[in-house]
């Protein structure tokens, strides 16, 4: 049976046009409707990440084809799921009021709220005993972006060399940490001010993005995993082995054109992978893997920050400038 939750409004972030982070407002809203397939999740902290900001300024353009060509189709924006189970539909069998879970309802945001409604079956897991609420928001994102890049896409092997570009980031710090796992040779591409950070994370090597141009290494990596997409795959061939692969994260029309070219006299190529629009089932399994990871005490949260919900805007702000390491994580009311 299906148990009631008095209704209510909540609050919940809301960005009605596209535009800088002062579009972004904190209102009320009705509570989330569950199905007799659904779960309803009180929401204790999400992320604010670059995608977050790139959909809400609709930069670059191509996102809007995405997200809505004149406004956002979802006002709520966010991903990241942390929080407790409130209520279950008279289906669900999995999950139980008061089960602490994470996950995502990407490619459909609405996590920046205080109450979330999602189906049993999304990519949602119960929470390690070990992880807090904030650094379980921050890696949910992190992971099921660096993870399907380096074992489906790179196919990272043990001994293979790796630079991941922007390693200080959200994503690049989950990078590190499953690219030595994979038993990869890792040099990290970050501010100086990070070195000892990432250093600590697992990677071998450390360039600093400020004064080296890590694109001048002859034949040096069988990946590099550009999770800023500060470079571009012509820039990187060089640094790149034979039958390398160079990664991004950013779509532009440089790595689309690179990806229809295909590989190089040297097998050489470029690839972006598209990883928040995988199906739902390969990223339920993924939430099983990183809640695994993160027992065994292979994986863990680096956060910058933590804001309260009414600071979205100044948290947006602050994501963009691209300095922080780590994640930012909003916490809920």
């Amino acid at each position: 049976m299906t148990q009631s939750v008095t209704p209510y409004k909540i609050k919940a972030a809301w960005i009605e046009r596209y535009g800088p982070p002062e579009v972004i407002t904190v209102r009320e809203t009705a509570m989330p409707v569950i199905g007799a397939n659904d779960v309803l999740i009180r929401m204790r902290a999400s992320t604010v990440t670059l995608p977050d900001c790139a959909f809400r300024a609709a930069d670059p353009f191509i996102v809007r084809f995405f997200t809505g060509l004149f406004r956002p189709k979802s006002p709520i924006p966010g991903g990241a799921v942390a929080g407790e189970i409130e209520a279950v539909g008279e289906n669900v069998t999995r999950f139980s009021p008061g089960d602490r879970v994470f996950g995502t309802t990407d490619p459909e945001p609405s996590a920046m709220a205080q109450y979330v409604a999602i189906a049993e079956d999304a990519p949602l897991a119960i929470m390690p005993d070990a992880l807090d609420f904030g650094e379980a928001a921050g890696l949910t994102y992190s992971f099921l972006t660096a993870m399907p890049f380096l074992r489906d896409e790179a196919k990272l092997q043990p001994g293979q060399s790796i630079l991941i570009n922007g390693a200080a980031g959200s994503i690049g710090t989950v990078a590190v940490q499953l690219a030595r796992h994979m038993g990869a040779r890792v040099t990290a591409v970050c501010s100086a001010r990070n070195a000892e950070l990432v250093s600590g994370l697992g990677a071998d090597t450390i360039i600093d993005r400020r004064t080296t141009d890590f694109t001048t290494a002859n034949a040096a990596y069988d990946v590099i995993f550009d999770v800023v997409g500060k470079s571009s795959f012509l820039a990187c061939r060089r640094a790149l082995k034979p039958g390398g692969i160079y990664l991004t994260t950013t779509p532009s029309l440089a790595i689309l054109w690179a990806m229809l070219r295909g590989k190089d006299a040297q097998g050489k190529r470029g690839k972006l992978a598209t990883t928040g629009l995988r199906a739902l089932p390969e990223k339920a399994k993924d939430m099983l893997v990183l809640a695994q990871l993160v027992e065994q005490g292979v994986l863990h949260g680096v956060i910058d920050r933590v804001m309260p919900l009414d600071a979205i805007a100044e948290a947006h702000r602050y994501v963009e400038q691209e300095t922080k390491a780590g994640d930012v994580i909003i916490e809920m009311p």
